[in-house]
């Protein structure tokens, strides 16, 4: 009989998401181990603005106090965080949740959901790195405030899944998406009619591993009827979509060639890793699917390169070990990346990451677990080293059978019921590169059509704006590229690595207001909907 779900949940303006992916795409993972204050974009002074202020809700009543005081955190005493990050609530329940709601009037009626990935790793990378209300990035020192957190648009719930991951509680005993789906509709019906958000719009984020948050979308539709929640949308930033031969291999000596100057490749390994791409397939299958429209036909499935014993069609790998012997901190993640490691609060994720002698994991110490509810004396880890798809018998050679959801048509279902679904990648992404996405998405038919019909080619605007803290800054004007069509939009940033939010915090937050229907398209030239004033870089304050 599977436990039921006992995860560590924190909800707080944020949400913070996991994703799925394909049959051999866990492998994917396995192998990857390894200015002052002012306005962006203009001359004015604006190193005067007042400092962010303490985040305030009307949730928090005697009403809603008195049930759930266990789970109240208080937003002053967070270890090594100077400053109130607002109302928060935070802890084990039954139904595995914690919850942080936003003070924007607009979001009286929606719940946002973020995942990271792996599978098995926590969310709270994006809670800590990445989106929440207080930042404390590698290489910092100090926690910092985030002007560009999720909880200002809207109400945000982070979730540690499945079983076994982060706080959460109970021995992991599923073996693919849809038995996690049946673990998150378990654990969502309860804590949306334990904190009564029956009625609320819900939207899915994350990354990564796309197809946990997928999956937990035919959850959230069986809850239609029980917890009356309406899912509205979903946004997913460098998610596995198909097999991992399409996302990497076959994309990976071009992604080498548009980088060139940052790989550094003697001339040499370029001209062989080009002829054993065109003995492999993957040049001349590039050229014929990579288009716009694709060739109308459900594109062939290419062999796997690990099933022979020689690999010479393992390009990705070959790559990557070249590209350490040239920079030993490559970063799969964010290719811009040199020595030294920096150090990160949230621990090592790959073999080569930098662990200080004696650095404590922040989430592991009894301090910042006391403070948020959890477990004092929880081994907490950014990625668990448990089978999260082991099944009750926790078989280590077992992963994730569910295939992508690009390829099992999942992905369909979700753009047509929505009409509200956004993709996005970060071109310095080497693990899932931005054409492994695009050729992933234009093998998929969605309302009457296979892929884009056009290359996603209009220029995606972030406002300019002023900037609060030194410690989180954003990008403004036009930085990436976007395209939408029947009801599906995909987009990407140029100086985004994988984890999106925390290198463009701008964009991501434009991104979530186009989820949540506050701007129009990414082509929208207004202001943060957050914010008051003109901030062109074109006007006088």
């Amino acid at each position: 009989m599977r436990l039921p779900i006992v995860s560590f949940v924190l909800l707080s303006l944020f949400c913070s998401g996991a994703l799925s992916e394909s049959k051999n795409a866990i492998d994917v993972f396995k192998r990857a181990e390894a200015l002052t204050l002012g306005l962006v974009g203009s001359d004015h002074d604006f190193t005067h603005h007042q400092k962010l202020e303490k985040r305030t809700s009307s949730y928090l009543t005697d009403a809603t106090r008195t049930p759930f005081p266990e789970f109240v955190v208080n937003g002053s005493a967070i270890p090594d965080v100077d400053f109130d990050i607002g109302e928060s609530y935070a802890g084990l329940l039954p139904i595995s949740s914690a919850f942080f709601p936003s003070a924007n009037p607009e979001a009286s009626d929606e719940i946002t959901i973020w995942f990271n990935g792996g599978p098995g790793c926590s969310s709270f990378i994006g809670l800590l790195n990445e989106n929440g209300p207080f930042l404390w990035q590698p290489g910092t020192f100090r926690p910092v405030q985030n002007p560009y957190t999720w909880v200002n648009l809207t109400n945000m719930l982070w979730v540690e899944q499945p079983v076994g991951v982060g706080y959460s509680q109970g021995v992991p005993d599923i073996t693919d998406e849809i038995q996690l789906s049946q673990e998150f509709a378990g654990f969502y019906k309860q804590f949306a009619i334990t904190f009564g958000l029956e009625n609320r719009k819900v939207y899915l984020t994350g990354e990564s591993y796309a197809g946990v948050s997928l999956s937990a979308i035919n959850a959230l539709k069986s809850l239609t009827s029980g917890a009356s929640s309406t899912f509205r949308g979903i946004a997913i930033n460098d998610p596995i979509l198909g097999d991992s031969t399409l996302a990497q291999q076959v994309t990976v000596v071009p992604y080498v060639d548009y980088w060139a100057s940052v790989f550094a490749l003697n001339a040499s390994f370029t001209a062989t890793i080009h002829q054993r791409a065109e003995k492999c397939n993957y040049t001349t299958y590039y050229n014929t699917y990579l288009n716009f429209p694709p060739p109308p036909t459900p594109f062939p499935v290419l062999p796997n390169p690990f099933a022979f014993e020689e690999r010479n069609c393992d390009l990705f790998d070959e790559v990557r070990y070249a590209a350490l012997a040239v920079n030993p901190c490559f970063n799969v993640y964010h290719i811009l990346d040199t020595c030294p490691h920096l150090w990160a609060q949230l621990g090592i994720v790959n073999s080569g990451d930098y662990a200080p002698p004696r650095a404590q994991v922040y989430f592991n110490r009894t301090d910042v677990q006391a403070a948020i509810n959890a477990p004092v004396g929880t081994n907490w880890m950014l990625c668990t080293d448990k089978n999260v798809f082991g099944g009750a018998n926790n078989d280590q050679l077992l992963g994730d059978r569910s295939l992508g959801p690009a390829t099992d048509g999942t992905l369909a279902r979700v753009i047509e019921a929505t009409n509200n679904t956004i993709i996005g990648a970060g071109n310095l992404d080497f693990l899932l590169p931005t054409n492994g996405t695009l050729m992933a998405l234009q093998n998929v038919t969605w309302n009457g059509k296979q892929g884009f019909q056009a290359y996603p080619a209009t220029e995606f605007y972030t406002p300019y704006h002023p900037e609060y803290s030194e410690g989180a800054l954003a990008g403004a004007g036009y930085l990436g590229l976007w395209g939408s069509e029947r009801g599906l939009t995909f987009y990407q940033v140029q100086l985004a690595g994988h984890e999106l939010p925390g290198y463009v915090p701008g964009a991501a937050y434009r991104v979530i207001e186009l989820l949540l229907g506050r701007i129009k398209s990414f082509g929208d030239a207004s202001d943060f909907t957050t914010q008051t004033g003109n901030y062109t870089g074109t006007s006088p304050f």
